[in-house]
């Protein structure tokens, strides 16, 4: 062992240890109190402050916000191991196995053209591994049903279209189509009152728009996120122009903000 690799051990071993003695007794109160439960919204939370880190490319806080998620596996396993469910190094056996498992081209004598085979190779990999748990089999299996629905909804485009249940690539004028359709469908549902079906057209243009994201090489949920980023800064150009006015917003005419907002475009 390299002396890089024994400090990498020492200290995910001292790290271990502390999280270890902060849920032991006469540790740290709340620690103590969590369980899987309690500990899914800092999951989530953790991974989209790493994601924000990322977005605004700040290296120092991408380290301390994996850090932060890396805490999460830690915690969790340190609950199991209480529990007599598993182990941190059961967690880490099962990586490295997949990882090798699934990257035949690197550790194997699969040959593979270009990361497109590399992701069908993956995903019939996986299929092959729920076959042997006697799990669910199907291409759709293992998509997280609490996923962020505009990443699901990509996810479950992509794997619809492992086995060629797909438009062809490099022509996104069916996809703009369907995109029309679809709006045609909600227009159709809202003139004749009716609600319900209104919401499931409107979910099957959302749908329909993540499909024309994914064919134009465009995540949807970064997309939307940039949009949101957009409306906010926007927004709050609109709230500091009506405060600087000294005039308050019900004094405000629809066109008169529309004005403020052509401004903030603009800027």
């Amino acid at each position: 062992m390299t002396e890089s690799e024994l400090a990498l051990s020492e200290k995910f071993l001292k790290l271990t240890e502390v999280m270890k003695r902060l849920r032991a007794p006469g540790g740290c109160p709340w620690d103590r109190e969590q369980d899987y439960m309690t500990l899914r919204r800092y999951i989530i939370e953790e991974a989209y402050e790493l994601i924000e880190a990322i977005e605004a490319g700040s290296s120092v806080n991408i380290c301390e916000e994996s850090g932060d998620l890396l805490l999460q596996t830690v915690f969790i396993s340190c609950i199991a191991e209480e529990r007599g469910d598993f182990r941190l190094t059961d967690v880490l056996d099962g990586l490295t196995g997949k990882l090798i498992r699934r990257h035949p081209h690197v550790f194997g004598d699969t040959n593979v053209k270009d990361s497109d085979d590399v992701l069908k190779n993956w995903e019939q990999i996986k299929v092959g591994e729920r076959k042997d748990k006697k799990n669910d089999s199907s291409l759709m299996a293992g998509i997280p049903r609490g996923m962020p629905s505009l990443l699901r909804a990509y996810r479950i485009q992509e794997r619809a279209a492992r086995p060629g249940f797909d438009w062809p690539k490099g022509d996104a004028a069916p996809v703009m189509a369907k995109v029309e359709e679809e709006i045609a469908e909600l227009k159709e549902a809202i003139s004749g009152g009716d609600k319900d079906a209104a919401a499931e057209e409107l979910g099957d243009l959302i749908f329909a728009a993540v499909n024309l994201a994914r064919h134009l090489g465009v995540d949807p949920e970064i997309a939307a996120h940039k949009a949101c980023e957009k409306f906010d800064s926007r927004f709050r150009y609109v709230e500091k122009s009506v405060e600087s006015s000294g005039r308050s917003w019900k004094d405000f005419t629809l066109d008169e903000l529309e004005e403020f907002w052509k401004e903030a475009k603009s800027k």
